[in-house]
């Protein structure tokens, strides 16, 4: 059967705009009849892709996402001493692997090769593109199908971490396409947070007192903060296929995500605002049984003046009484809880790295 790991996480994060809508204002959400702070999935993932626990720890196995590769084999070719035209004309048909090439981003700039969609390419993926755009360059022929090509560049990404945690969409070549082994909400605040703006002024240093004394600039920018609930469901057996059968590097991409989600945060407005967080609580649960979440505790606002404590009293009582209704819900369980002080992230990672067994 199927061994799933649940991790749920409790983030305080102080006044803030880390992740921001289309009015450069913090993201929201209605639940439970009241207003949210929200910080998007996406946002989430990217900032825990970038992070220190996952791209030093497992450096070496992570990709990229990028429209640009195109742009590196051209600069690549001019290394090897390719000249303009011909390093573009190859890096065209390499690129095309990946996707449709981006016609626009040509036409602003000749030396762009870039195309439409962002692609998860992985180091052995990339590897294979610059090996054989060089070959090109040495007159080996590339007339053949994007398809034929993409045979012997695209790979199964089988050492790319990040692609096996959080998958690929290949839209022109679905046969490399690649299922995620780990899903991950978007996290709210488990209380009622509204937006608050912020007046600020920018002051003219040369500006003298006698002209008058005005700010340089005035202006408005949204922020909140709270307690903000996290959840994060991994299948470990899909983790393990995604990346080969290489259990020693499914353990290691485990304790990654484990720690990442518990320590990144997305970086919008950080320099303002310096929201470095960690979390104060992390439940990991595992077992074959059907994956839940606990957002339920929260669908009635907590309040009171001990909003974190309060969050993880709802937490814990909601996880009873689910399992209370519907049977275990995990076969095992480890906590890490600041406010009663119990637990260390070292034994939460140790926790979910063992959820993969030996073969």
């Amino acid at each position: 059967m199927t061994r799933f790991v649940q991790l749920h996480y409790l983030t305080v994060y102080p006044p803030s705009n880390p992740n921001r809508d289309d009015m450069g204002r913090p993201k929201t959400a209605v639940y439970g009849g009241v207003q949210r702070l929200r910080l998007s999935s996406q946002s989430l993932k990217r900032a825990v892709r970038l992070s220190p626990a996952m791209s030093e720890a497992l450096k070496g196995n992570m990709g990229e996402r990028t429209q640009r590769l195109g742009d590196a084999v051209v600069e690549h070719l001019r290394e090897k001493g390719a000249g303009d035209g011909k390093a573009r004309e190859i890096a065209q048909q390499v690129a095309e692997v990946f996707g449709k090439l981006d016609a626009g981003a040509a036409k602003k700039d000749r030396d762009h090769v870039r195309i439409r969609q962002l692609a998860f390419v992985s180091p052995d993926e990339r590897q294979a593109a610059m090996e054989m755009a060089e070959r090109a360059l040495a007159g080996e022929s590339l007339a053949k199908e994007a398809r034929e090509r993409g045979k012997h560049i695209l790979r199964a990404a089988d050492g790319a971490v990040d692609l096996a945690v959080f998958g690929r969409m290949l839209a022109d070549a679905p046969d490399f396409n690649r299922e995620a082994a780990v899903q991950v909400s978007h996290a709210i605040t488990t209380h009622r947070a509204e937006t608050e703006d912020d007046y600020y002024t920018a002051v003219d240093d040369l500006k003298k007192p006698a002209e008058d004394m005005g700010a340089g600039f005035v202006g408005e920018a949204g922020f909140g903060s709270g307690v903000y609930y996290l959840y994060v469901c991994i299948d470990t057996d899909r983790l393990v296929e995604n990346l080969a059968g290489d259990r020693e590097l499914a353990r290691r991409a485990l304790e990654a995500v484990a720690e990442a989600f518990a320590t990144a945060s997305p970086s919008g407005k950080r320099n303002s605002y310096s929201h470095h967080t960690r979390a104060s609580y992390i439940r990991a649960e595992a077992g074959d049984q059907q994956p839940r979440s606990l957002a339920a505790a929260f669908l009635k606002p907590v309040g009171g003046d001990d909003l974190l404590g309060a969050s993880i009293h709802e937490l814990r009582k909601t996880a009873a009484a689910i399992d209370n209704a519907y049977g275990t819900s995990a076969d095992s369980l480890e906590e890490m809880d600041l406010v009663g002080g119990s637990g260390t992230l070292l034994e939460i990672q140790a926790f979910v790295a063992g959820q993969v067994g030996d073969a």
